[in-house]
């Protein structure tokens, strides 16, 4: 896949599941809590999970707002951190 596509994959991967917590992640930055090279990385840190399919499935599945994302999202500790600020 190239590399642009993955990142726009990811990208919107990090927005769904931040939308799903319950995080606006634009809020978040006009707020100072979140900058964009924190964004950058949780973008990047998405792009290493070995399997993007299961969390695009479990997103289709959410019927609402959810406390927390899956266990296996690697950016569950950025999530929590941003509903606290």
């Amino acid at each position: 896949m190239h590399v642009k596509s993955v990142l726009k994959r990811h990208a919107g991967l990090v927005d769904d599941m931040a939308d799903a917590v319950g995080v606006d992640l634009q809020e978040q930055m006009l707020r100072g809590d979140l900058s964009i090279s924190e964004l950058d990385d949780a973008v990047m840190r998405c792009t290493g999970c070995s399997n993007p399919d299961d969390c695009e499935s479990w997103l289709a599945s959410q019927t609402g707002a959810v406390d927390t994302p899956p266990a296996y999202c690697r950016n569950a500790d950025v999530f929590a951190a941003l509903k606290k600020a």
